[in-house]
């Protein structure tokens, strides 16, 4: 097949511009698929091309199949890249752009029907014999059924999307006084970010660790591992701060658990970038789902293993992509990536929106930068809240480590307030230091509000003199570049 010449992206925010990245050096024009909200923002500046698909709510434009795929074909796209969430691991999406003559940037609609629902995926892996947490993946839906199946589990249960990821749809049910809620809030939930509200449950594991291997099918559908990620520290179920390669797992661990989320890939026959997710509690391991597309945390991957793969996924998608294996060796050093999310660290992590004022982040070796806004860029409150993604690289975990650290304290964003205090915290706790964490890490130990941390008097007269100057004319703009409104300090 010959290579694309425009691809269209159905996404937003700082995988847009991965995305454009790739293309750009790959020789490759860009259509940006965005909504009125996103008008203007850092990918919509990058793209070779725009269209607007819709309106703010993701009903009406991210996750609208038709609107995506008229927009690719008017603008002369050959193939769409979905990048993460929205409807990325949607097979009647993946099936209606196929149709429609346009390229699927990622794995067939029958390997995603396979593996990317989490309830099919768990029966193909019954067949294969991998363990599996105990749970309950039937059909009924019906709200009284699914607590039924919870008591018989023996709670805590976890309600999760059969159609999601990203911890959107999970519900953690401590109890049966309130599963009726819960479940129908994930069936809501999940219904509105991935449309369909069907939901499986699972035992949930109080001592676990998280666990991924990414996986890859070339053109040929042969299919490889690029090592594993730890991603352990998560908050209401989202994943924070991930790394490659895990500091919990043995050499024969790890090889075990490579084998079987290559097994299991290759049952659903597939093709393009994925991800095989597993819980590990006690040295045994259990298969935990599948992710039929590209993962926020894959630059930690590509860091240890010298791959980039998106150009992987668009040239599996041209056809011409096939594994070396004298390319292909063991993961390098240590990688380490923050989530930066626009949200209130001293006020349980509210989210934080507005105009942000000055960005900067540092540079310097070892260090990358994923980012979807920067300075004159509004954060509106229609989407997820990250802003963007550090990425450092360095010998061994504790030196990645520390470089994170010194990466987090001198990076700046003003305008919103952001979770860098909370990282750097969580960082610096000494059960992250030696490897300890597992999924209840952020709940043990983090689960209250950071303290604020006190002024200084230079400070305080700092602001004293903003404030001043913001009585003598309330039309300053002074109000949204303050550092001292907004602006975290002294990390």
């Amino acid at each position: 097949m010959s290579q694309f010449k425009k691809i269209a992206i159905a996404n937003r925010g700082e995988v847009a511009v991965r995305i454009i990245k790739a293309c750009e050096e790959m020789g490759i024009e860009t259509v940006l698929l965005h909504s009125e909200a996103d008008i203007g923002s850092r990918a919509y500046r990058m793209a070779t091309k725009t269209i607007c698909i819709g309106p703010a709510p993701t009903a009406e434009s991210y996750l609208n199949i038709e609107a995506n795929i008229n927009g690719a074909l008017a603008m002369g796209a050959e193939a769409i890249h979905p990048g993460f969430g929205f409807l990325s691991e949607n097979a009647d999406f993946a099936e209606a752009v196929e149709k429609s003559g346009l390229k699927f940037i990622g794995p067939s609609a029958e390997a995603i029907r396979a593996l990317g629902d989490k309830v099919h995926c768990k029966a193909l892996a019954k067949q294969a014999g991998l363990p599996l947490v105990p749970g309950y993946e039937g059909e009924n839906q019906d709200v009284a059924h699914l607590v039924k199946e919870a008591e018989r589990i023996g709670y805590p249960v976890i309600v999760k999307a059969a159609a999601g990821g990203g911890g959107r749809g999970m519900k953690l049910i401590k109890s049966s006084a309130e599963a009726v809620e819960l479940i129908e809030s994930a069936q809501r939930e999940a219904q509105s970010a991935f449309g369909s509200p069907k939901v499986f449950l699972e035992k949930y594991l109080d001592r676990a660790k998280h666990i991924e291997f990414q996986v890859f099918g070339d053109s040929t559908g042969h299919v490889i591992h690029f090592f594993d990620r730890e991603c352990s520290v998560q908050r209401r179920h989202q994943k924070i701060i991930e790394e490659a390669t895990s500091p919990s797992l043995t050499d024969e661990l790890r090889r075990k658990m490579g084998e079987a989320a290559c097994a299991i890939a290759k049952l659903g026959k597939y093709k393009n970038a994925g991800t095989v997710e597993f819980l590990l509690q006690d040295g045994e391991f259990y298969l935990l789902e599948v992710n039929t597309r590209l993962q926020v945390e894959h630059p930690v991957t590509e860091e240890v293993m010298g791959v980039d793969l998106v150009k992987m996924q668009i040239l599996t998608a041209q056809g011409d992509f096939v594994h070396d294996p004298k390319q292909i060796r063991a993961p390098r050093g240590h990688s380490i990536e923050c989530r930066i999310y626009a949200e209130n660290p001293y006020m349980g992590g509210v989210p934080s929106t507005g105009l942000l004022g000055k960005v900067s982040w540092p540079e310097g070796p070892g260090r990358r930068y994923e980012y979807g806004f920067e300075k004159g860029d509004t954060i509106t409150p229609f989407y997820d809240p990250m802003i963007a993604k550090v990425i450092v690289w360095d010998e061994n975990r504790p030196r990645a480590i520390q470089k994170m650290i010194r990466v987090l304290r001198d990076s700046v964003v003003f305008g919103v307030h952001t979770n860098i205090p909370y990282l750097i915290e969580i960082l610096s706790h000494a059960e992250f230091v030696n490897g300890k964490m597992t999924t209840r890490f952020i709940e043990t130990y983090f689960a209250d509000a950071l303290k604020a941390p006190e002024m200084g008097e230079l400070e305080k007269e700092i602001s004293a003199q903003v404030l001043k100057a913001l009585r003598q004319n309330e039309s300053s703009d002074v109000l949204v570049s303050s550092p001292w409104m907004t602006y975290w300090r002294g990390v």
